[in-house]
């Protein structure tokens, strides 16, 4: 079964597969839909034979009749972020070799000169839609299915080539390790150029038989109006959204705020990634809501591979044990295996969840594996059994005064601070330390902040080695569209 055979799209199903606004769809419509699109797409052809087709088109209807209508048809979907610059959308069009971009409305006269100047042909999905379903292509499991592009936190944007049996890996693991039913119901706000939309809620509501609610965007009024009303049983988002409920909270009555955390209480599951959750917001989640969130660590190019358990304990700080048919395993900067706790090493990956390759890019694929193992440059440490990410080695290890610290341990000493809001740490270089801690600080509205006191503050609460050694009040940190601090941007600020 390739990945565009969801095994509950289908004619006869009709239950809902998603709602958008007052508009609901059922299996068998969408199914429709997508089976239209793909023999639009396909005109006179067989087979796209791995064409790249790219789209720009928010959580709808209309994006899920591509993204499967691409797949169906036999070519590369590359779903691009709506909200994404045109020297951005450039980069990402050039370099997928990108031959058709379908988008709606607004979007396609946002698109058409980039298009014409790269040659891209410009389709709305109506243009492409074709009257009746026609005879598709035959898609084997080794095809190509799906390109992504990296965060670009680090490095310029890579595109993450991912099969058919990548996907649906990376889709049935999570539906058993979180136990997905038909009974299921979820909102989608996240952006859906990300593995965390695109996998974690969509495509595993879908796969599950479970039914999407789509919003453009984080609507906290009508979200949270629809967790009163008990609609939905599991939640998934990124720690700014959980910071961003909680700020909600502070701002409006009493009653309402009962009523939205007895919402949550009902719930199943919340799930939190993408980022690091702090302690403080994990502790503060679970006492205005009774949810324990359960955090799991994943990327681009392997879905997820480590999870706090659906059944068992999930601990503050940590994210879990790894999940069903992925192997995981740390390793040194001699590339030996770490087999005791409480050393840290870098986390590599085995599995069908892992990506194929980089697009074009022969020598950052090789260059990413060693001995079959995909190496993450993920640092994390395992205590008692479970792992805790340290932080990425490019930006998250900072080497100072011949210690390597976690900028991530930093950060979360930091937010337990009362005038602390947000908080990134990096080291930068420094002649006496090789690199000096440094900490980015946003401010509560009306707190004020001297380093001597944040220094004083720290002292007890972390080893001296790893204090600040100069702190930046800034406004606003710079994030992706993820809600990830863009670290490099910070170090161009010093």
């Amino acid at each position: 079964m390739h990945t565009g055979s969801f095994p509950h799209l289908g004619d006869d199903n009709s239950r809902t597969a998603l709602v958008d606004g007052d508009q609901r769809f059922t299996y068998a419509e969408v199914n429709q839909c997508i089976n239209r699109f793909a023999t639009g797409l396909l005109g006179e052809k067989d087979d796209l034979q791995e064409e790249r087709i790219a789209f720009f088109i928010p959580a709808s209807l209309d994006y899920v009749t591509v993204m499967h209508g691409v797949w169906r048809a036999g070519g590369i979907a590359v779903p691009l972020n709506v909200a994404s610059a045109v020297a951005e959308l450039e980069h990402y069009l050039s370099s997928a070799s990108v031959t058709r971009m379908i988008a709606n409305g607004e979007y396609q006269d946002s698109l058409r000169d980039l298009c014409n100047e790269l040659d891209i042909e410009l389709l709305s999905v109506e243009e492409v839609l074709a009257e009746t379903p026609g005879k598709l292509p035959e898609i084997t499991d080794d095809r190509r299915a799906m390109m992504l592009f990296t965060s670009g936190t680090t490095n310029k944007p890579k595109g993450v080539v991912s099969t058919h049996k990548t996907i649906r890996a990376q889709i049935t693991t999570l539906i058993d390790a979180w136990a997905w039913t038909e009974d299921d119901a979820i909102p989608l706000f996240l952006p859906l150029h990300h593995i965390h939309g695109i996998i974690n809620i969509l495509s595993c509501g879908l796969w599950a038989g479970a039914t999407v609610h789509l919003f453009a965007k984080f609507d906290i009024p009508r979200i949270t109006d629809q967790i009163i009303a008990g609609t939905y049983n599991v939640f998934m988002a990124v720690p700014t959204i959980y910071v961003k409920l909680i700020q909600y909270f502070e701002s409006i009555d009493a009653e309402r705020v009962e009523k939205i955390c007895a919402g949550f209480k009902a719930m199943r599951l919340n799930i939190s990634g993408s980022a690091a959750c702090p302690v403080k917001l994990f502790k503060q989640w679970q006492e205005l809501t009774g949810q324990v969130l359960l955090e799991r660590y994943g990327m681009t190019e392997i879905g997820m591979g480590i999870s706090n358990p659906y059944n068992g304990e999930r601990r503050a700080g940590y994210v879990g044990l790894p999940l069903p048919g992925v192997e995981v395993q740390l390793f040194d900067e001699n590339d030996q295996a770490i087999n005791e706790e409480s050393k840290a090493g870098e986390i590599r990956i085995k599995g069908d969840n892992v990506f194929l390759e980089y697009w074009n890019n022969e020598r950052a694929t090789e260059e990413s594996f060693r001995d079959g193992w995909f190496c993450t440059g993920d640092v994390a440490v395992i205590e008692d059994g479970y792992y805790r990410i340290m932080g990425r080695s490019s930006v998250d290890i900072i080497k100072s005064g011949g210690y390597k610290l976690s900028a991530l341990e930093i950060e979360g000493v930091l937010l337990t601070h009362d005038a602390i809001s947000e908080v990134a740490v990096i080291g930068v270089e420094d002649d006496t330390w090789g690199e000096a801690v440094t900490a980015f600080l946003v401010l509560k509205d009306g707190a004020g902040l001297e380093y001597e006191a944040l220094k004083n503050w720290c002292d007890g609460k972390m080893s001296s080695y790893k204090i600040p050694k100069d702190i930046k009040i800034v406004d606003a940190l710079p994030r992706n569209a993820m809600g990830k601090v863009t670290k490099p941007a910070l170090k161009k600020l010093i």
